[in-house]
């Protein structure tokens, strides 16, 4: 345990958080009331996370990528302070086991992303009003959107396509401000108009013909099939506690013409602990149970990987893109999925079913081509970056047309090897995609690795979701 101890418990009593004197980790419930003049930690941002042991990574982080300059200098920024658990997911999303796997340039950026010029403490009353966004200049050269709910929790790109709430708001170094995230976040901008229609395609919908959930242990022999909920949990995998929901469709039902480009479940959310944990889907081996049938100890688990997965967030509907397993085997008939977990996470989510009051059911959507879209490279631009710097992506880099911007996906056939391609958090590679929309949006990044100067060149591949393509795009980049 660090020396911190005794002066963060401390300024915890102040807060009146007393059930957290004796332990270092930030605090899993923060009391957002609003207040002029907050608790102030008497130290600087960079002792503050040398002396706590949930921000144990970050400290590490700050040190590899020499950036201890920003948290003991007297010019004041707010710091968005990535805990353990943060860092934990980034690892496992990008295939990191450790901060030192991370390469430096990317780590700097990462690290600056979440530097903001200027003081934005929540519990403020001349901060603009809950739930309006505002753009402030972080280190990096990016735009962080800040704002907080009706009850001061903080948010960081509220209104974008990734938003994330802040665990723990409004703490006060000597330098500035000080917010704990449970994320690594990125920049991520407006979404801009994502529903412009593409008249090359259809779409189609169904439901389920059964839909309910399973529980183990004690429950093994019982049938909830009369309630209007779905319900997963993982505890053991089979214990008294795990639930797993099944949905059987029929694919018979999809009446439109075409060819399938796109298939997606989305299943209505009714609750979620929203623990960034995995939830999977998979196809099970038997057709033949009804909702007024299954059992836990009937039913048939399954024999094959995943067929899809997403994190659990707060948001009204998962969405699982089943769309490869679609094309792999084009089910014609009766089809059965179960959602689960993943293995001993203890994570509660509730889902709608059919029969749900208000809440949407499951539903299976699908996207017919007509085959008479024709996509136009517009025009492309090489990339200019300083050498060791970072430079965004743009329309004006590369533009294709015939399609809305959000359906014309690109995939990277060759990937720089003196760099890294960066879409929000995620290293892009060989076989990674991204949209004309990211583009357009500058959700694009590039990282050179100080090394080597030069061109090189991607090469991309571009098709939309009616199935026009174009191969052999060069995008050129040229480091100085």
């Amino acid at each position: 345990m660090k020396k911190f101890k005794n002066i963060y418990s401390k300024f915890l009593v102040g807060i009146g958080i007393l059930s957290f004197l004796y332990s270092c980790e930030i605090q899993e419930n923060f009391e957002y009331n609003p207040s002029p003049d907050n608790t102030k930690l008497n130290m600087d941002a960079l002792s503050y996370i040398n002396s706590n042991d949930s921000l144990s990574f970050m400290e590490e982080a700050i040190k590899l990528a020499g950036m201890e300059s920003f948290y003991n200098s007297q010019k004041e920024y707010t710091f968005i302070v990535p805990n353990n658990q943060a860092f934990r997911a980034y690892f496992k999303a990008n295939g990191y086991s450790k901060v030192a796997d991370v390469p430096v340039p990317i780590l700097k950026n990462m690290l600056k992303y979440h530097i903001v010029n200027g003081i934005v403490n929540f519990n403020n009353p001349e901060l603009s009003a809950s739930n309006r966004p505002k753009p402030y200049d972080t280190e990096n050269g990016q735009i962080m959107y800040l704002s907080h709910t009706s009850t001061f929790v903080g948010i960081i790109n509220e209104g974008t396509k990734s938003q994330w709430q802040i665990r723990t708001s409004n703490l006060v170094p000597d330098n500035g401000v000080i917010h704990i995230s449970n994320f690594i976040t990125f920049y991520s901008a407006p979404t801009g108009d994502t529903n412009t229609q593409n008249p090359n395609l259809i779409l189609d919908t169904i439901y389920p013909k059964h839909d309910t959930f399973i529980r183990g242990g004690i429950d093994k022999e019982k049938n909830f099939g009369t309630e209007t909920l779905m319900k997963v949990k993982n505890v053991t995998n089979n214990g008294d506690y795990d639930t797993k929901s099944l949905m059987l469709f029929d694919f018979k039902d999809f009446e439109k013409p075409g060819i399938v480009t796109d298939l997606r479940l989305q299943v209505s959310v009714s609750f979620t602990h929203a623990k960034s944990v995995d939830m999977n889907l998979f196809e099970t081996p038997s057709t033949s149970w009804t909702e007024t049938s299954a059992k836990f100890s009937n039913t048939q688990m399954p024999t094959t990987p995943r067929i899809a997965f997403i994190k659990t967030s707060k948001v009204s509907f998962f969405n699982f893109d089943i769309t490869d397993y679609y094309k792999s085997k084009k089910p014609t008939g009766l089809v059965s999925l179960m959602l689960d977990n993943q293995i001993a996470t203890d994570e509660t989510n509730e889902f709608a079913t059919k029969e749900h009051p208000t809440l949407l059911p499951p539903m299976l959507i699908a996207t017919f081509a007509s085959g008479l879209a024709n996509l136009v490279l517009e025009h492309t631009l090489p990339l200019e970056v300083e050498n060791g710097g970072v430079s965004v992506f743009t329309k004006s880099n590369l533009e294709v047309s015939g399609a809305s911007p959000m359906d014309v996906i690109y995939t990277i056939d060759t990937a720089p090897s003196f760099g890294w391609i960066l879409k929000g958090a995620d290293v892009l590679k060989a076989g990674s995609k991204f949209s004309q929309l990211d583009l357009d949006l500058n959700n694009l990044l590039f990282i050179h690795d100080g090394k080597t100067v030069g061109s090189q060149s991607i090469m991309l591949t571009a098709r939309d979701r009616a199935g026009a393509e174009l191969e052999n795009i060069e995008l050129k980049i040229n480091v100085k």
